[in-house]
Formats: structure tokens, C-alpha cells, sequence
């Protein structure tokens, strides 16, 4: 083989390599790309299932046109790198097909063609194995438009999980502490601290997870895990919302509601920072959503858009590095600049129009600086240990003569039952 072809093969082989190693972050949709959610039993949720259930993944396109889009699916590690197993090991069927159940919108001022993936389909029958997955959909030119993450688990192990105030005296009263255990139900661990690994979310956010955090110690076939700081979360605030189900109609934290253009525009009431406030018990649902027009009958396809007025009074934030974000499960918790709010020097007030789909929406605000950083430690409404926050725990876990990481179980806790 000549010296020149030869290098080239390598070249080729260590490029396309180290592609394939790339951590999979999600992408965030373009513009015209709505409302975006993996669904179980007619609601949006946080996309973490048992191995085997359904569930659907649906998204509104603005242009209304019925245009072409294809979905591929990668199995990927711990780490979101995409593992190097063949797909047909853990898709039963195909991917790579066009996402044909979609229809129009009926009788609202914004058009929109909904799009619709159940899981199983006529193409992907099943998905053979747990993990962690990204579901990318694509154009009719093959371009990944936008990507999300989803996990498939087992239920090998027993988590048993509390949520507890600090113990550092200098946060004791703004962040919330997870202690827990890991009891596996037919698995003999093998090497835990190096094969067990776990996944901590607060509120199904993935952009706050902690993880690699080994367990503190063994009893038999049990791991604890009670740590001082390393699974310490920040208690933030409880979450803000506003409903217009009736969109014509002022509702619930929606203070008048017009019709200037060519939908409707909902203004919100100015909400005020409340990190200097007391805590303030408020119900919420800790980020979720829910699509409802209460004059239809399909609220997928007959729920309309509004533009959302959103107003901010927050005096004592001033920083030229950092900026101010709208975030919910309705964006993703997206700190694109379409959520960005801007500074109305003549009000005194942070303000931002969103493009949302009508029903109940909750939201929070956010810090992050112009590399995405969220600082949460002064954060616009405050950290407070009495918050009501909830959690969720995975366990990974990978022998040494498995192919992959799977997903053995999952643990649940809620901090309205914190302790000391």
C-alpha cells in the first residue's frame, strides 16, 4: 500500500474515532420549533422510563408546511459518549426513518404542523436495552435540527434516598443534602466503587445533575451514601407560573391580555426578586407544563400560541458579564438568547416577550454568565432549605465483562419532608 494512502486511512480512522467519542450535548431547537416534550399518559415529563414502557416525543413546527423530519437514536455511556455497540443490539428495527404521524393545527391564530414519536413505532418495535439515550431529529438534508436526552432503566435495585439540610453551618439555610442507599435485588456488585456510578437531578433538570460520586461505604450488598457536600444541591426558590387556558381571558398571574398583532398576547404581572424576601410557602410543580386550551377537545393540535410578556424587578443586579434567563421544561431550562431578557432602562425593569403554547407554565429566572454558567449561589429569588424541591436517583452499573452501562434503578425523594 503506498506510504501517502496509508496515512490517509489512519488520519480518516482516528478522526471518524474521535467523532464518534464526542459527548452528545442536546442542541437546541431553531425558532420555529415549539413546545418540544417526551409525553407519558398525556403529559410531559421528565424523560426517564422503564425499560419497555411507551411513551411519545412531540413538537409544534411554526411554519405549518408538513415538512420532512427524520429521527436517529444513540445508546450512549455514563458520560453521554456515544458507546460502540451495534445499534441493532439495542434498536429492534430501524432509526434513520421519516417521522410520519403529524397534523395540522385546527382553529387557532398560529398555524403549526404537530409532530408525533411514539415509542415503539411501525419502525423502532423496541429498544432492547437501558442506558442513556439522545434522540436527534433531522431535516430532509440530514442536519441534525435539534437533539434531546432521554434514559431507559431496570428495576434491579432498591434506592432508598432523604432529603436533609446542610451540614456546613454557612449554607445550613440555602441548600438541601441527599443522603441515600443502593440495595441491589439480584446483582452482586463487583467492584462497586469503580462499577456502580449514580445520577442525581433536581427537578429533572440534567443541566444541574451531579454525578461521579463513588459510594462512602459498603455493608454486604449495600452502598451508602452520606456525604457532607458532594451531593449538596442549591435549595432555590419555589417556581413561579401563570395560566391561560382561556387565552382570552386574564388568568391566573396574567394581568390583561391583548390582541395587537396577529395572536394573542398575554402580559404577566411584574414578578419581584426574591432573594431578599422571606420563604414564602408556594404550590408548584417544580418546572413541569401542561398544554391545555379548556374550549377544545384536542389540546395538541387546538391549543394556540401566545406571546408571553414576561417583567422582572431586580434593582440589585448589576453585572456586565452575566445576564438573566427565562427557564422552565417548557424551554428545557435553554439559556439560548431567545430567552434572554434585556433591560428597559426607562422602567427599571428586565423584560422578554416568549412565544408559548397556552395552558399552565411554570418557570423560574436564572443567572448565567456568557459561557453558560448558571450561578446559582446568587441567584435572583434566593436559596432556601424549606424549598420544595424533587429528586431523582439513577444507578449505573457496568461489570467487567459488559459491553455497556445499564441503568439498574431508580430513587425518588422530596425535600418537603426535609430534616435536620
Amino acid at each position: 500500500m503506498p506510504k501517502f494512502l496509508y496515512t490517509s486511512l489512519v488520519l480518516l480512522f482516528i478522526f471518524t474515532s474521535a467523532k464518534a467519542q464526542e459527548i452528545q450535548n442536546e442542541i437546541d431547537p431553531p425558532y420555529n420549533i415549539k413546545t418540544v416534550s417526551f409525553v407519558q399518559n398525556g403529559s410531559p415529563v421528565v424523560p426517564i422510563f422503564e425499560l419497555g414502557d411507551t411513551f411519545s416525543f412531540q413538537f409544534d413546527d411554526l411554519f405549518g408546511n408538513e415538512a420532512n423530519y427524520y429521527f436517529e437514536i444513540t445508546h450512549c455511556d455514563y458520560n453521554w459518549k456515544p458507546t460502540d455497540i451495534p445499534k441493532t443490539d439495542y434498536i429492534m428495527g430501524f432509526d434513520n426513518q421519516r417521522i410520519t404521524d403529524y397534523s395540522n393545527s385546527f382553529n387557532t391564530l398560529q398555524i403549526y404542523s404537530h409532530y408525533r414519536l411514539s415509542f415503539p413505532n411501525q419502525f423502532t418495535t423496541q429498544l432492547r436495552i437501558s442506558g442513556n439515550y439522545i434522540l436527534k431529529i433531522l431535516n430532509e438534508d440530514k442536519e441534525v435540527i435539534f437533539s434531546r436526552k432521554f434514559i431507559l432503566y431496570e428495576n434491579h435495585s432498591t434506592v432508598a434516598a432523604q432529603v436533609k439540610r446542610s451540614r456546613n453551618v454557612l449554607n445550613i439555610d440555602y441548600k438541601q443534602n441527599l443522603d441515600f442507599s443502593i440495595l441491589s435485588n439480584d446483582i452482586v456488585f463487583q467492584t462497586p466503587l469503580q462499577n456502580v456510578k449514580v445520577l442525581l437531578l433536581q427537578n429533572g433538570n440534567f443541566n444541574t445533575a451531579i454525578k461521579n460520586v463513588p459510594p462512602q461505604y459498603t455493608i454486604g450488598n449495600q452502598l451508602i451514601y452520606k456525604y457532607d457536600k458532594e451531593t449538596q444541591f442549591w435549595g432555590g426558590n419555589e417556581f413561579l407560573y401563570f395560566e391561560n387556558k382561556d387565552i382570552r381571558t386574564a388568568a391566573t398571574n396574567v394581568a390583561k391580555v391583548g390582541a395587537n398583532g396577529d395572536i394573542y398576547n398575554s402580559y404577566l404581572f411584574t414578578n419581584q426578586a426574591r432573594a431578599n424576601q422571606i420563604y414564602t410557602t408556594n404550590q408548584d410543580v417544580n418546572g413541569y407544563f401542561v398544554v391545555k386550551n379548556i374550549n377544545a377537545s384536542n389540546n395538541e393540535i387546538e391549543a394556540d400560541y401566545a406571546w408571553v410578556y414576561f417583567s422582572l424587578s431586580a434593582p440589585t443586579f448589576r453585572s456586565s458579564t452575566k445576564d438573566i434567563y427565562i427557564g422552565g421544561m417548557f424551554n428545557n431550562y435553554s439559556l439560548s438568547p431567545e430567552y434572554k431578557m434585556d433591560y428597559n432602562s426607562e422602567k427599571g425593569l428586565f423584560e422578554k416577550a416568549v412565544m408559548i403554547k397556552q395552558g399552565f407554565t411554570s418557570f423560574q429566572y436564572f443567572i448565567a454568565d456568557k459561557k453558560g454558567v448558571i450561578d446559582f449561589e446568587n441567584a435572583i429569588d434566593g436559596n432556601f432549605y424549606q424549598t420544595e424541591n424533587e429528586y431523582t436517583i439513577l444507578v449505573y452499573y457496568k461489570e467487567s465483562t459488559d459491553r455497556y452501562q445499564r441503568v439498574i434503578g431508580k430513587g425518588n425523594a422530596n425535600s418537603i419532608n426535609i430534616i435536620n
